[in-house]
């Protein structure tokens, strides 16, 4: 009797800690100095203060490798977390040390760059192919003043979750609220800094009464934004779409882009520091199927998997492109 006693014990772990005990959740990031993880460490600590008992341990390894991370998460299951939120530099290789940890009772859950889903209870999506699609349907809107020809340059034609963001845009084009607005073309830039801006100048060519270019892709609307400016064409023709804000803040100044949208790595840190409480406190819903409380970002819906997703893409504009220009 005993040893079944203990077996349980070592499976069951900690449990839900005392009332008046310290969360201690511990933030595993792909590498340290890294202004995008620094940026979810910012927001984890905001997420702590609101919370109140909680305690962030904000740690990575030097260089990006699931061998740092495995280290790492060793060390934290000596130390007895209560939680880890990790973003997985390789999704199946974290699997059996996560594990680990989930028998020693830590609640283990991913974001960003997911784990498995036998390697956690829940993982936290930035956002998802619905609300991207959409909010870049919304900002296309916007900077053509509701009406006018647009045209997508996206990176390589067998880009599956390009593709299935554009499918969404194609269809949220449907509705009535869009009406005005007209796909003339959607082109490849292969993500290739070189390919998207000829693309781009393409499109600008072939298209004299184009009003928008979207791009999904990073390396696109960059590329884009250079060939607006270059042609001569800033206040004529808008460039949106996804894309960071190191990157584009040259291009807001310049009038090329209005707005453009990527996740805010703020909100994400926050989030999944709100969730590691839930699943901790042991809140009911906190489950596959359930969903997680997250503070200002409401509640987060998850599947039958345990993912989630956070919210539509975050916009920059001139209110704040410098802000997050320095973080990534």
């Amino acid at each position: 009797m005993a040893a079944v006693l203990a077996a349980l014990a070592l499976l069951v772990g900690c449990g839900k800690p005392p009332a008046d005990e310290k969360i201690r959740i511990a933030m595993v990031v792909k590498n340290l100095g890294n202004g995008f993880f620094d940026a979810a460490h910012n927001g984890a600590r905001q997420a702590a203060g609101e919370l109140k008992n909680v305690e962030i341990i904000y740690t990575g390894p030097t260089t990006p490798s699931a061998e740092g991370q495995i280290e790492i998460i060793n060390s934290l299951i000596s130390q007895k977390v209560n939680a880890i939120v990790i973003s997985a530099n390789d999704p199946n290789a974290l699997v059996p040390i996560a594990k680990k940890a989930m028998a020693r009772g830590i609640k283990v859950l991913s974001f960003d760059s997911g784990l498995a889903p036998e390697g956690r209870l829940m993982q936290l999506n930035p956002s998802n192919a619905e609300l991207i699609g959409a909010k870049q349907i919304e900002m296309a809107a916007r900077a053509a003043g509701g009406s006018g020809e647009i045209a997508i340059l996206s990176a390589s034609a067998q880009a599956t979750n390009q593709n299935i963001w554009i499918g969404v845009m194609k269809k949220v084009l449907e509705n009535p609220e869009y009406a005005g607005l007209k796909l003339v073309a959607t082109t490849y830039g292969d993500d290739q800094s070189d390919k998207s801006y000829r693309e781009a100048v393409g499109l600008l060519r072939s298209y004299p009464h184009l009003k928008v270019i979207i791009s999904p892709s990073t390396v696109g609307i960059n590329a884009a934004s250079k060939a607006v400016v270059d042609e001569g064409l800033v206040g004529k023709v808008a460039v949106t779409g996804l894309g960071l804000p190191s990157e584009m803040a040259g291009h807001v100044k310049s009038g090329a882009v209005r707005e453009f949208a990527i996740w805010n790595p703020i909100d994400l840190g926050y989030t999944i520091t709100y969730a590691a409480y839930d699943f901790v406190k042991g809140d009911p819903a906190a489950k596959p199927g359930g969903s997680v409380s997250a503070g200002r970002m409401g509640k987060i819906a998850l599947d039958a998997n345990g993912d989630g997703a956070m919210a539509p893409p975050f916009v920059y504009d001139k209110s704040n492109v410098d802000q997050f220009s320095s973080i990534f």
